[in-house]
């Protein structure tokens, strides 16, 4: 119903946000990783996801699109609430759980602050198919927490190399040396794009 507001940031904290727009101030609930996000500027625009039930209408914002779409993911799953979504997405960031879903690491979705095994199970089991066909990943592709990696792939991004070709070259690396520097990542990948 409300997809996007934008409006004066008149309030922030890092659990809500109040937007005024045109004279009516919108309270909304957001994660950390919006927060992180959010700009120095007054004027500002989120995306919304409004959730009706009996009792209430409660607005979540987010600074992507991304991250909502991960969030309506989330609510897809059974036992997952907005509540426990937002955790989640206050946890790790949106890259962070489409990898963890992707590659099956329940021990990363179960790390999250109440979610246990049988949950972090559900998400992969419904998710991952999902996941794995909205962001075009492979499974192949997704190695686990290997931050050099993640910041290699971030750099040619930024050169202007195309994400996935630039993914199947970086894992290629990385198997063949795990500990490669982030600098040696780099250096190898240029030779082979």
């Amino acid at each position: 119903m409300i997809a996007h507001l934008q409006g004066k940031l008149v309030e922030k904290s890092a659990t809500h946000i109040i937007i005024d727009c045109g004279g009516v101030g919108y309270h909304i609930n957001i994660s950390l990783h919006t927060y992180s996000l959010l700009p120095n500027t007054d004027f500002i625009k989120v995306y919304t996801h409004l959730q009706i039930k009996e009792d209430a209408h409660t607005l979540f914002g987010f600074m992507e699109k991304s991250e909502r779409e991960i969030f309506r993911l989330l609510l897809s799953v059974s036992g997952i609430g907005a509540s426990i979504a937002r955790t989640m997405l206050s946890s790790l960031d949106p890259r962070q759980i489409t990898n963890a879903i992707a590659s099956a690491d329940v021990v990363t979705i179960q790390s999250i602050k109440g979610i246990g095994s049988k949950t972090a199970q559900r998400v992969i089991l419904d998710l991952k198919e999902k996941v794995l066909k909205l962001y075009d990943l492979d499974e192949v592709s997704m190695s686990r927490n290997n931050t050099n990696r993640d910041e290699a792939l971030s750099a040619l991004e930024v050169l202007g190399f195309v994400r996935k070709t630039s993914e199947k070259v970086i894992e290629k690396i990385v198997k063949e040396d795990p500990e490669a520097s982030v600098e040696s990542i780099i250096k190898k990948a240029l030779k082979s794009l």
